[in-house]
């Protein structure tokens, strides 16, 4: 398979049909911003430092799919990838989040990936460092002798007596030959999980005690003051080593984290996390349209927030750097894709530099019943594939009839009809409904098969759905 990062746009769609239905024109606007990150890394320098991205605003009801075309497209790019609620930002100067922590959580997130995959490159390394310091530990000193005894625990004596490691299998030790080959034999034993039930003895960092809580509420750059306040208390207070016994496997995992940490360098973690924050970064801005002004009213204390925190977005959007403990981040390539319902106003109602910043515009459609049936079958993650995977674990062989299905789609449409329209979210509570009573009794049932009919979604169903009243509650 191709590397993630040079997807066509072609492929990029056809990843994304496998989990989402319809909404063609976003996958299309969506996949063609992919594909030009990659082509900017191919333009040479200095004109890669001037193609900017073209952000995106998703326009559609709750519910279509916006959110989701976001969080599939930066899986597939593998870039960090963050989802916020602009409406939870305010103005500088107002108690609340400032509009650069999203470039912070970005960063925290990309610096965890980064590790991770670090990690993950030195696992063979670490497996081999962690059974050599597992054997210090095995081998203990000459038994019978004044340092083996129990007292030693008391003083952070990282071994255990003899007696307590090897037990009945002693005989196969044999203390007084070389100690080399009795290592080796040790080796063999913990291999083939001779040793699995036997404990040894680590010394390892208690939590740090319950230092003072520090919160900061206040303008940009104080979330950053409050982590670096939190860091240097804990630093103050450094978790104490105890001794603690634990079985050899739980030992062999806890050394072979430790020894991944240690040979992970912390310095090439954050340059490398810093770096693919700011090329590969995506920003997922939602519920945009709940910071715009309510459809060019008169200016008021509440409409004069909400252009506050479109004017501290403009920068960030625009590119600029955002300090961080970890250095500055630029965010001149981070990719941001905003979406909103717009029922009460519409994209024209943002302040006109940020909308200059978002040149692409796509509407996402409401969807229908032959959507939602496309929903609960076509996906590879389909409700009714997740409920029957669900209920094979109790023996129950689930059947869908395609009646059934249908009837489950045109229910969910006629409930948005009635109240509020949550879109393909409403398929959850109705699938939800219509298995209640099954999920109850699964375990009662000795694995019968059971065949789900669309009388059978009726008469779930049917009283819920013909009191509207009782549908707001329920469905």
């Amino acid at each position: 398979m191709k590397e993630i990062n040079s997807l066509t746009p072609q492929e990029t769609v056809q990843e994304l049909d496998r989990y989402i239905i319809g909404q063609d024109a976003a996958k299309r606007s969506v996949a063609i911003a992919l594909r030009n990150r990659w082509r900017r890394q191919q333009v040479p320098s200095p004109l890669r430092e001037e193609i900017a991205p073209k952000n995106i605003i998703m326009i559609g009801p709750t519910g279509v799919g916006k959110t989701e075309i976001a969080r599939r497209l930066a899986q597939l790019a593998q870039s960090p990838f963050i989802k916020v609620e602009a409406s939870k930002f305010t103005e500088v100067g107002y108690v609340g989040r400032d509009v650069e922590s999203m470039v912070r959580d970005l960063l925290q997130l990309a610096i965890t990936m980064v590790t991770k995959e670090e990690e993950n490159g030195v696992t063979e390394k670490a497996k081999r460092a962690a059974e050599e310091r597992l054997l210090d530990l095995l081998l203990p000193p000459v038994p019978d002798t004044p340092e083996t005894t129990g007292s030693n625990r008391d003083n952070n004596v990282i071994s255990l007596s003899y007696d307590d490691v090897f037990g009945e299998n002693q005989e196969k030790i044999s203390m007084d030959g070389d100690r080399g080959e009795t290592r080796e034999k040790l080796r063999v034993m913990l291999k083939n999980g001779e040793l699995d039930d036997r404990l040894v003895e680590l010394e390892l960092s208690k939590s740090a005690p319950a230092g003072p809580v520090v919160e900061v509420f206040s303008a940009g750059g104080m979330e950053d003051m409050q982590s670096s306040l939190q860091d240097a208390i804990a630093n103050m207070f450094p978790g104490n080593k105890e001794p603690r016994r634990v079985k050899v496997p739980e030992a062999l995992k806890i050394l072979e984290k430790e020894e991944s940490q240690r040979l992970v360098d912390t310095e090439t973690v954050t340059e490398k996390a810093i770096r693919k924050t700011e090329q590969s970064g995506i920003i997922f801005l939602d519920e945009i349209d709940k910071i715009a002004s309510r459809g060019g009213s008169g200016s008021g204390s509440p409409d004069v927030s909400r252009e506050g925190v479109q004017r501290d977005l403009l920068p960030i959007v625009e590119g600029s750097t955002v300090t961080t403990k970890y250095g500055p981040v630029k965010t001149d390539h981070i990719l941001f894709i905003a979406s909103g319902a717009f029922h009460l106003n519409k994209p024209s109602d943002l302040v006109p530099e940020l909308q200059g910043r978002f040149p692409i515009r796509v509407n996402l459609n409401a969807l229908g019943e032959e959507d939602f049936y496309r929903i609960l079958t076509e996906p590879k993650n389909a409700l009714v594939k997740q409920y029957i995977a669900l209920l094979a674990t109790e023996g129950i062989d689930l059947v869908y009839e395609d009646e059934a299905i249908r009837e489950m789609s045109r229910i969910a449409v006629e409930v948005n009809a009635k109240t509020e329209n949550i879109g393909a979210r409403r398929l959850h509570t109705v699938m939800e409904r219509v298995v209640d009573e099954l999920s109850f009794e699964a375990s009662e049932r000795g694995g019968q098969p059971f065949t789900v009919t669309a009388d059978y979604v009726r008469s779930q169903l049917a009283d819920i759905s013909d009191n509207e009243d009782l549908s707001r509650f329920i469905l």
